[in-house]
C-alpha cells in the first residue's frame, strides 16, 4: 500500500494539541502539544512511568486521549476509522506476539497486512517479493531471509520487525524502545541501520521511545521530554537534548556530551536541596 495513493493530508503528519489522558482519576499525560512533519525524527524521553507509550500509543491511533485533539496523517481521531490510519503506519513493538517458527522473509511479509501470522489466502506478488528483500537489505538481514523466528537474536528481530513494518511504504515509523534488551553489538547495528534507513528514504518520519540517550541514532533530529506525563521541552535536538533540560526530565543532575553525533549521560553530583520542579510545558 502507499500513500501516494491515499487522500491522506500532505500537511504535518502528527499534530496534538493540549492532550490530556486521564486513567481512574490519575493524569498519564497532561497538556502535551507536539508537530511532527515529514523527514523529522523525534526521540520522546524520559524515565520510566513518565508517559511516553501513553503517548506513542495516541501517536499510533490505538488509544484516544481524554482531552484535547490529536491528528495523525492528517486525520482527527474520533472522527475516522483507526483502522484506516494503522494501515499507513510502521509501528515497531519489540513484544511482537509471533508464536509460529515463520522465517526472518515470512514475518516481513506479514507487514503487507499487519497481520501476525501470514494470510493463507493470499500469497505475495513478484513486486511485494522484491520490496521484501529491498527492506531486508536496508536492514541488514537479507543473508538470514530463511532462518526462523525462534532463532533469531533480540537483535536480529528487532531488525527484522523494522523491515516488516516498512513494507507498506508508511510515511511515518514508530518505535517503542526498540533496543531493549539489546547487547552493545546488537545495539550498534540496529542504530546504523536506522541512520541509513532515514539517509535512503528522507521523506520518512519516526518517533522513537527510550529512556536511554546511548540508543538514540546519530540522525535524530527533534525532541521530547516527559516527567510525569508533562513536556519539560520539545524542539530541535540540540536544543533540547542539554544537561539542563536533561537533568530537570529526570530529577537528577546529568551531564550531557555529544562526541561523532551520538549523545553519552553520566551522573553528576547532587546538589542540596530539592530538585525543582519542571519549568512549565514547552511547545513543539
Amino acid at each position: 500500500m502507499s500513500l501516494s495513493a491515499s487522500p491522506l493530508s500532505d500537511g504535518p503528519l502528527l499534530r496534538t494539541r493540549e492532550v490530556d489522558v486521564v486513567r481512574d482519576g490519575r493524569y498519564l499525560l497532561r497538556g502535551i502539544s507536539l508537530t511532527v512533519e515529514p523527514g523529522e525524527h523525534w526521540a520522546l524521553l524520559g524515565a520510566n512511568g513518565a508517559g511516553k507509550s501513553t503517548l506513542l500509543a495516541l501517536l499510533g491511533a490505538v488509544s484516544h486521549p481524554t482531552r484535547g485533539e490529536v491528528d495523525v496523517l492528517g486525520r482527527r481521531l474520533g472522527r475516522v476509522d483507526i483502522r484506516d490510519l494503522r494501515a499507513y503506519l510502521g509501528h515497531v513493538n519489540p513484544r511482537h506476539p509471533l508464536r509460529s517458527p515463520l522465517t526472518v522473509r515470512e514475518v516481513v511479509l506479514t507487514g503487507l497486512g499487519n497481520s501476525i501470522e501470514p494470510d493463507l489466502q493470499k500469497s505475495p506478488t513478484a513486486a511485494e517479493q522484491a520490496r521484501a528483500d529491498q527492506v531486508m537489505d536496508t536492514l541488514g538481514i537479507a543473508a538470514m531471509a530463511a532462518a526462523t523466528w525462534p532463532t533469531l537474536s533480540q537483535g536480529e528481530r528487532g531488525r527484522t520487525l523494522i523491515a516488516r513494518a516498512l513494507m507498506p511504504r508508511p510515511r511515518l515509523l514508530l518505535l517503542d524502545e526498540p533496543a531493549t534488551g539489546l547487547d552493545l553489538t546488537a545495539r550498534e547495528q540496529l542504530l546504523d541501520s536506522l541512520d541509513l534507513l532515514r539517509h535512503q528514504h528522507p521523506e520518512l518520519a519516526s518517533v522513537l521511545v527510550t529512556h536511554h540517550l546511548e540508543e538514540l541514532p546519530e540522525s535524530t533530529t527533534h525532541a521530547l521530554l516527559l516527567r510525569d506525563g508533562e513536556c519539560v521541552a520539545a524542539g530541535k535536538v540540540d536544543d533540547v537534548i542539554t544537561t539542563e533540560l536533561i537533568s530537570d526530565c529526570f530529577a537528577h543532575p546529568i551531564r550531557i556530551t555529544r562526541h561523532e553525533g551520538r549523545w553519552t549521560a553520566r551522573a553528576a553530583a547532587r546538589r542540596a536541596g530539592p530538585w525543582p520542579e519542571p519549568q512549565g510545558r514547552a511547545g513543539a
